[in-house]
């Protein structure tokens, strides 16, 4: 991957508001379902957290969650949509949760084996990579509004790990995360922060 141009740029991660899957903890790669009202409060308190910092670039997945916790948060009108922001396609496995999975293939992981008849993780890395390409050339800090499992392994490359180490990186619903440089060294520097504590500067 391309060095970085500027260490103090930072890359901004929002994971969506709350949607009805989300919520029941069901996998949501390709369904496109819009937030819950709660999700919709949330990517509102995201939009306050994030008041008055300004993006040279704004990117978005293109499915309607996260370009409504974008909207919602005041970054509609400079987002660009980018299809390798979309959710892991879950394939056969879409709409169930681990638990039901697991009653079939009691080893299965998604950070190893994948999705049958979706996506694995090397296809999610590839996604990643062509983000973070696009990121490390902007000429100031940038956001990205998207999906838990894409931003997990967004947050692994940047790091210079394997898309599986995906796996390490818990993330929530409607939360913050920041990517950035410490001695043009790529480093976590803010992580799955909840907006209402971001909101407030707690963490």
């Amino acid at each position: 991957m391309p060095e970085p141009v500027r260490s103090e740029n930072a890359f901004f991660l929002v994971r969506h508001g709350e949607t009805e899957w989300s919520r029941d903890r069901r996998h949501t790669g390709r369904t496109d379902i819009p937030l819950l009202d709660e999700g919709r409060r949330q990517a509102e308190l995201i939009g306050a957290a994030l008041h008055g910092r300004r993006f040279t670039l704004v990117l978005t997945s293109s499915l309607q969650r996260a370009l409504q916790t974008c909207r919602l948060a005041g970054f509609g009108e400079e987002a660009q949509v980018r299809e390798d922001l979309r959710e892991w396609d879950y394939g056969d496995d879409e709409g169930r949760t681990t638990a039901e999975i697991r009653v079939e293939r009691p080893d299965w992981s998604l950070w190893v084996d994948g999705a049958p008849g979706g996506e694995s993780p090397e296809d999610i890395g590839r996604r990643a990579d062509r983000i973070l390409q696009e990121v490390r050339v902007a000429t100031g800090d940038a956001i990205a509004f998207a999906h838990a499992h894409v931003l997990r392994v967004i947050a692994a490359r940047w790091l210079g790990l394997p898309p599986s180490d995906g796996r390490l990186f818990a993330l929530s619903t409607a939360t913050l995360s920041v990517l950035s440089y410490e001695h043009h060294i790529p480093v976590l520097l803010r992580w799955n922060e909840e907006v209402a504590a971001a909101q407030g500067g707690a963490r």
